[in-house]
This record gives C-alpha cells, structure tokens and sequence, in this order.
C-alpha cells in the first residue's frame, strides 16, 4: 500500500525570504539572541536563516562554538509545530558534517531528541531520525543510543511508522547492535525484523537483512535468529530481484550458519541449490557470501556429499577476479574435499 511522502513544505505565514540573513561571524550571534526570543515569528525566520547558515562546515564549527545547541535543544520542546520542524531540520543539516556530528554527540541532543519519536508532525519525526541515523555511523553516537535507551523504541517503531522513516530506524539499528544486542532481543527486535525480510520496498527488506546480519555476528543473535526461524526467510531472499537484498540476506545467513543449529535449520530448508545458484552467476554480487555459506554447510557430512557433485562450480571461481573470492573457492574446495 503507498504512502504519502513527508512533506517539508512550512506553514504559508513563514516566509524565508523575510529573515534576516547576514554573513560573516556576527550574524550567528544576532541569530542565536533570535532563537532565544519570546516573539514566535522571531524564533521562527531565525531558524530558517539558520538552516541555510549551517550547510556551511565553517558556520557549524561557530555556531558550536557559540553555544547553539543548548538554544536547539531547548526549542525541540516547542508547542509550535513550525519551530520544532525546522529545529529538527538545522541538526539533521548539521549532522551532515563531521564537526556537527562530534559536537551533537557531546552535546547530548541524542537524548533531547528522544522525545521526538511520538511527535505528531511526520517531518519531526523524520528529521529527527535522519540526526540518530547520522550519529549512530561513529561509534561514540552508537555508544549514545545504546545509553540513551533507545533501542526497545526504536525497534517498537518499526511497526508503526511510516515507510520512509522505518528505512532510517534499520539504518541506526544495524550501525548500534554491531555493538550490542542483548536489549534489541529482549526487545523482540527479531521477529519484528523477520517480518520486514517480506515488506514490499526493496530498502526496508535489504535494511532488515542487514540488520539480522549484525545481530546474527554475535553468539546469543545467533541462536535468536535460528530460534525464530529466520533461516528459511532469508534463504527465500535469495531469489529476491534486488541485488542488495541478496547480498545482505546471503550475509546474515552465513553468520546464522556458525552454529551447528542454524546449519541443521538450513539443510532442512534446502538451502545448497539457491546458494550454488548464486555461487554459478559469475555477476552476482551474494557470490562471495554465498561461497562462505556453502562452506559452513560442507563441515556436515551430507552437505559435503551433495556439495562434491558441484565441485566444478568452485573450481570456476578460482579465475574470478576477485581476489576475496578466489580465496574462499579455494577454502571452500579443501573443505568439500575433506576426508574423515
């Protein structure tokens, strides 16, 4: 079913043609007594010349400097739904640039944003996500999801928001349970993601996959994902017409088939002829995935009998130029060639 896009568009009374830009290192400070003034259209066109300001890196690493973000925060909780949109709007810009994101993630916005997830204005909310999704790809804005609690929300979320702004969630989400998982499975973050491998948009089903891939990287993620049955979605994925959901679908699964469980959970599902389906598309981007995953599944007995008729196949990859590749096809040929 199709979604209405978020709309950015402010209210017909805001017009940024009527702020009063300036240039050079006095406007910041007219700019930021503006946002701190008790007349709401001030504090408004304030923030609208702001937004242009900080696309530039130098006028971020000033308005820093100048104490900005404790203005910004204090505005999040706004009643007015205009200046909250374009609060949000000037730390989604300024998370853009590296000196933004390092002052955000000191600044503690992480945690002043967290109220913005029930926002009722879609903009906010998708802005707000766009900041978490930013500051999540360093480890220290990781490090403050994870401690300012967000994980169980974000993840209950997923159910409920709208499209565009659940592609941003598993964008933040794969980036944080790199780090940590424990909360995101207490949370039951995998059947949420099990069930968005079948969301029809292309980005969420490959988003989701990613995210199972990191979940699946540590040990108790891996008994989560063969626990709920995961296996046989991702293997479903593998046919997928998306390149990028292969990929990352053949990724989680290689992780999810560590553990004697998970390659049981596999066999059972067939999974060897899409795997080697894959492995036999010399474009495919899954192939070095793929490769890895026949491999776990060669250290069974019957995987290695049903894998030794298929030696060929590997044997080709030896020529691919990818060097990555070329080593696994050799790994995987000394594995299917093992004798007890």
């Amino acid at each position: 079913m199709a979604q209405p896009r978020i709309s950015a568009y402010l209210p017909p009374d805001i017009d940024p043609t009527k702020a009063a830009l300036a240039f050079g290192r006095r406007a910041l400070p007219k700019l930021n007594e503006e946002l701190q003034s008790p007349e709401l259209l001030t504090q408004q066109r304030a923030l609208v010349a702001l937004c242009d300001l900080v696309h530039d890196p130098e006028k971020v690493y000033q308005a820093i400097a100048l104490g900005f973000l404790d203005s910004l925060k204090a505005l999040l909780v706004h009643e007015d739904q205009t200046v909250r949109q374009k609060t949000t709007e000037v730390l989604s810009v300024m998370a853009l640039h590296s000196i933004g994101r390092e002052g955000l993630i000191r600044s503690g916005v992480i945690s002043a944003l967290a109220g913005l997830l029930d926002d009722p204005v879609d903009i906010c909310r998708k802005n707000t996500h766009q900041v978490f999704d930013m500051l999540a790809r360093l480890p220290e804005g990781a490090g403050g999801v994870l401690q300012a609690g967000l994980i169980p929300p974000l993840i209950l979320k997923l159910e409920t928001e709208l499209d565009e702004i659940q592609e941003l969630i598993l964008g933040t989400l794969s980036n944080c349970l790199r780090v940590e998982v424990s909360e995101a499975l207490a949370a039951g973050a995998v059947p949420v993601l099990k069930e968005k491998l079948s969301h029809p948009s292309t980005a969420i089903r490959s988003k989701a996959a990613w995210v199972l891939l990191e979940i699946s990287s540590h040990a108790e993620g891996k008994i989560a994902v063969f626990e709920e049955e995961v296996i046989p979605v991702l293997l479903s994925l593998l046919e997928d017409a998306q390149p990028e959901v292969q990929v990352n679908s053949t990724g989680a699964l290689m992780f999810a088939l560590v553990t004697p469980q998970g390659r049981s959970s596999a066999m059972g599902a067939e999974a060897i002829p899409p795997l080697l389906t894959l492995v036999a598309e010399e474009t495919s981007k899954a192939r070095l995935n793929a490769i890895k995953a026949l491999t776990l599944l060669a250290e069974l007995p019957e995987g290695r009998q049903t894998l030794l008729e298929h030696r060929d196949t590997f044997q080709r990859c030896l020529d691919d130029p990818s060097e990555a590749v070329q080593r696994a096809a050799e790994i995987a040929i000394t594995v299917i060639d093992w004798k007890p």
